[in-house]
């Protein structure tokens, strides 16, 4: 992609979550959004295989790579290689309050030590191009009032990094897990309005607690855009109003029975090269959720993707399933409805429009 489009809609990493295969997904439905990987530590890529974690398809851009450490030098070694592989951005977690990211002195107890975090970010960009981003929290168990997070983005701001995901809630860094360190602690949006009032110059994201489009894009009013993760991730088919709603962008969309089609090339590519069925099958579960016929689809790959000798045919199987009933299927999509057309298997052959596009 030669211009990268701005970062007005994003999708956060999420662990286990945001690997090649959904992020490949995510493309074939929304050309605009910002990807993010899941968080690599940089233990993980220094001392184990650099091409399991930074392996991706062409299509994915824009990407950016989620680092975790705390070291500077580490980190810029990662950086490095982020680059070569031809990542959009590398973006720094200081976000991630979990027992075992906290062990390893990164993730959200960062926020404790500016100072540090504007070292990590300035030894990043003194050896790669492309931008050192940081996704962060509002604060961290007493240290969470304007002052400490204004201190802390103009710190690090100073090192380099003109870009902040802010996830608006706090970390309790003891006493909750880290489902609860997403739910428990309020969100306060106005926070990070102030923080973008005080900082204008600084691109400012807004992260937490979104789920609808349409409310996501009146939740970012005056800041630089959004990101949404779980919401995303567990119903995938979201991302169709994302261009148009975000971007200005009215292009078809595909609907999901030709997304999983495009989709099966990617798969059985990996199939050859010996990835797991289940690993490829994983983010295609809530693609027909909120249609009739979802339960039907889910319930088939669940109880038929681990068994012997599965293949891609499982998944067609269940897309079968599925169109049997000749439910509706999404044709298009923009921020405010849905269109519906009936679509049964086999009425797909070809290459359409929007498959050429990519």
């Amino acid at each position: 992609m030669d211009r990268l489009p701005p970062r007005r809609f994003c999708v956060a990493p999420m662990l286990d979550c945001t690997d090649r295969h959904a992020r490949h997904l995510m493309r074939l439905i929304s050309r605009h959004a910002w990807l993010y990987t899941e968080m690599v530590t940089t233990g993980a890529l220094l001392r184990g295989q650099p091409e399991r974690w930074l392996t991706y398809s062409a299509i994915q851009h824009p990407l950016a790579l989620q680092l975790g450490g705390s070291d500077p030098a580490a980190l810029a070694r990662c950086a490095i290689p982020a680059q070569a592989w031809g990542y959009d951005e590398v973006n720094l977690n200081v976000g991630c309050p979990s027992d075992r990211v906290q062990g390893g002195q990164f993730g959200a107890c960062l926020m404790a030590e500016p100072a540090r975090v504007a070292d990590c970010v300035a030894a990043m960009a003194a050896v790669v191009r492309i931008p050192v981003t940081v996704k962060t929290r509002l604060g961290i168990d007493d240290l969470d009032n304007d002052a400490h997070l204004h201190h802390f983005v103009a710190t690090v701001a100073a090192a380099g990094c003109r870009t902040f995901i802010i996830h608006a809630r706090k970390a309790w860094l003891k006493g909750l897990s880290p489902h609860e360190n997403r739910t428990v602690p309020p969100l306060q949006y106005e926070r990070v309005h102030r923080l973008k009032a005080a900082m204008p110059d600084l691109e400012i994201i807004l992260n937490g607690g979104l789920t609808d489009l349409d409310a996501a894009r009146v939740a970012g009013e005056g800041l630089d855009g959004v990101m949404l993760g779980r919401a995303i991730y567990d119903s995938p088919y979201r991302l169709a109003g994302v261009d148009a709603c975000f971007y200005g962008d009215a292009h078809p969309v595909p609907d999901r029975v030709d997304v999983v089609h495009a989709y099966g090339v990617h798969a059985q590519g990996e199939l050859t090269s010996g990835t797991p069925l289940n690993a490829l099958t994983r983010p295609l579960l809530g693609l027909f959720n909120g249609l009739p016929g979802a339960r039907a689809f889910r319930r088939h790959l669940s109880e038929q993707v681990c068994r012997p000798g599965a293949g891609w045919a499982v998944v067609e199987h269940a897309l079968a399933a599925f169109c049997r009933a000749d439910v509706p299927v999404q044709s298009a999509s923009s921020g405010s409805g849905e269109r519906f057309q009936s679509r049964r298997l086999g009425e797909t052959a070809g290459e359409t429009e929007w498959e050429r596009s990519y």
